[in-house]
């Protein structure tokens, strides 16, 4: 196999190979799992669960299903429509002044949005694996210089059917760690149950926020239509692809719970200062023992790994979808675009700031900048003339619009608040 045709499967439309389509049961859903369980989500969950309790689980539950509504949307524009996100709203409208607004959103959206995102998933996975290493850690500069460099390899490579074995291996690592730490702990079902009614306790307004912005990741909603639309091979496979994003996206979702559960069980009023999930590892071996540690050191560094692979990833999709021509020019800007990303995070990632604050930046800046990415997505889904009979539907739409206004009010409320205009 030469080079060429090992990399096609990246950064192709998906052109048909010999032989029948293969349904395999997961796929890109998984890819977005993968991508929403980092860092930041581990950190956020087990900050929520050590502060509040179980008092935002209903959060945490009212995400998965956005996302799973989200990405359902992405799916279908990938597999039935044969289009990325990206290309998408660059189409938006016939106005040249359209065009330009859609495709700045998209490169504010991911190219500043995901170096960011970059810098946590790095830092983050740098923690877990200092969780395990204990003093025999070689410092945490070395280590995020060391997944950087197998992100880049894996990256490098270029084929999508490699990538997504990587990443499905690391997703089910994670699920595996952070099952057996919910196992160790035990978590209160009743409080568990009270938790899924929604409020907001004092001071958990920025934390809800974070919480949904750690899962429903705007760069997922490129990464999602563009790896569907290159796994599955026609517009027949729609209902496949819809199915593996519900069932992965669902059992991420499951993942995040399990996380904040955790943190509720052991550390909620405990007195004990908590920075992370790195910090929870440390925090409950005395009382479960060193199994703890290591199991949750394992379920983070996976997670900054799948995460520091996806991000990267996407950038560069939609990197080739509005700017590449040919094969070979679209596989130069995939490369190109992602190795930039990756190489703007791990020097952010190697300067001297909390590794914690940096991650919980990153989701709050996401669940504000949601909103937006959300509703250019449910505006394109719109577009019955380009998308035909994958266009949404009335309740697509309610949900969707649902989804939006959730997000805008929580990021709005919280904007006032700073300024000092609501309580």
């Amino acid at each position: 196999m030469t080079q060429d045709q090992r990399l096609r499967p990246t950064i192709d439309a998906g052109t048909p190979a010999d032989g029948p389509a293969r349904r395999p049961r997961f796929g890109p859903g998984a890819l977005v799992a993968a991508a929403f369980i980092g860092p930041g989500t581990v950190t956020t969950c087990t900050l929520a669960g050590a502060s509040f309790g179980f008092s935002l689980v209903w959060a945490l539950a009212f995400a998965t299903v956005a996302t799973i509504v989200l990405q359902d949307m992405s799916a279908r524009l990938g597999v039935g429509a044969r289009l990325g996100l990206g290309e998408a709203l660059a189409r938006f409208g016939s106005s040249p002044a359209r065009r330009i607004a859609a495709t700045s959103l998209i490169l504010v959206a991911l190219g500043v949005g995901n170096a960011a995102y970059e810098a946590g998933n790095l830092a983050g996975g740098a923690l877990g694996l200092e969780a395990i290493a204990g003093d025999a850690s070689p410092g945490r500069k070395v280590v995020v210089v060391a997944l950087a460099a197998i992100a880049g390899a894996a990256l490098l490579h270029g084929e999508y059917k490699l990538l997504e074995r990587l990443l499905l291996t690391l997703v089910a690592c994670m699920a595996l760690a952070f099952a057996a730490s919910a196992a160790i702990v035990r978590p209160d079902l009743g409080a568990f149950a009270a938790g899924l009614a929604p409020r907001i306790p004092d001071g958990g307004l920025i934390t809800a926020i974070a919480l949904i912005g750690t899962t429903i990741v705007p760069y997922n909603l490129f990464l999602h239509a563009a790896a569907a639309r290159r796994k599955w091979r026609s517009s027949d496979d729609v209902a496949a692809a819809r199915l593996d994003s519900a069932t992965a996206i669902g059992l991420g979702g499951v993942v995040s719970i399990l996380i904040l559960s955790t943190a509720a069980t052991s550390l909620y009023q405990s007195g004990v200062a908590v920075g992370g999930a790195g910090d929870m590892a440390l925090a409950i071996e005395p009382t479960f023992g060193p199994a703890a540690r290591y199991v949750i050191g394992a379920g983070l560094a996976a997670a900054g790994l799948t995460s520091a692979i996806t991000a990267p990833m996407a950038t560069g999709f939609v990197a080739a979808e509005l700017f590449g021509g040919g094969d070979g020019r679209a596989r130069l800007l995939f490369r190109a675009t992602a190795l930039a990303t990756l190489l703007v995070g791990t020097f952010v990632a190697l300067l001297d700031l909390r590794p914690v604050s940096l991650i919980l930046v990153a989701q709050y800046a996401n669940g504000l900048l949601l909103p937006v990415v959300a509703g250019f997505l449910v505006f394109a889904m719109n577009d019955r003339q380009r998308l035909g009979d994958w266009a949404n539907g009335p309740l697509a739409n309610i949900a969707g619009a649902a989804v939006v206004l959730v997000a805008f009010g929580l990021g709005a409320r919280s904007v006032l608040r700073a300024m000092g205009l609501a309580p």
